[in-house]
């Protein structure tokens, strides 16, 4: 992502695929291998705080994903997969993210700095895992744990994020 000062901010998101849930999406102006590790073990926290047990991780062969951050998903009992080069259908699920969170977010806006970026993407994750719905997961967010309930009757009520880019939309009851 280029800011309107032509500064050049890189976004690191995870994916969880049985859920689609995005986990800690971050960003920065200088990708090394030390912030990617950081990142993994803030991931490893994450996860383990939620109970959710890791079993494979997919990445593709960027340098920036270090050994080091390789390291702290297989001390959790991870197996690490490199995509193939030159395939990003190897790992759809952050592709699709990725081209989703632009056309719905990031295309429309100004970015001003790396601190903004951080803020967008964190609302636009609240809306993606939280109100997002998703075919795959039978028009319920990533988030959602019960059965999405069609409310018959009632009124649509709106809410935004993002100043009105991004809108959810839900049924409540009428108050009689």
């Amino acid at each position: 992502m280029d800011t309107i000062f032509f500064k050049r901010l890189y976004i690191l998101i995870y994916v969880h695929l049985a859920s689609r849930r995005v986990q800690l999406p971050s960003c920065t102006s200088e990708p090394n291998a030390d912030w990617v590790t950081q990142q993994a073990r803030n991931l490893s926290w994450k996860l383990e705080d939620e109970g959710i047990k890791l079993s494979v991780l997919i990445h593709d062969r960027d340098k920036k994903f270090a050994l080091q951050a390789d390291r702290v998903f297989q001390s959790l009992g991870a197996r690490v997969i490199l995509t193939p080069l030159m395939a990003p259908r190897a790992n759809a699920h952050a592709e699709r993210w990725i081209g989703s969170c632009r056309r719905e977010c990031l295309d429309r806006m100004l970015i001003v700095n790396q601190r903004h970026l951080q803020a967008v993407i964190d609302e636009y994750c609240v809306h993606y895992n939280g109100e997002r719905p998703h075919r795959s997961r039978n028009l319920r967010p990533p988030a959602s744990r019960s059965d999405h309930t069609q409310m018959a009757g009632g009124q649509v009520q709106r809410a935004t994020r993002l100043g009105g880019l991004l809108s959810d939309y839900r049924r409540v009851p009428v108050a009689a």
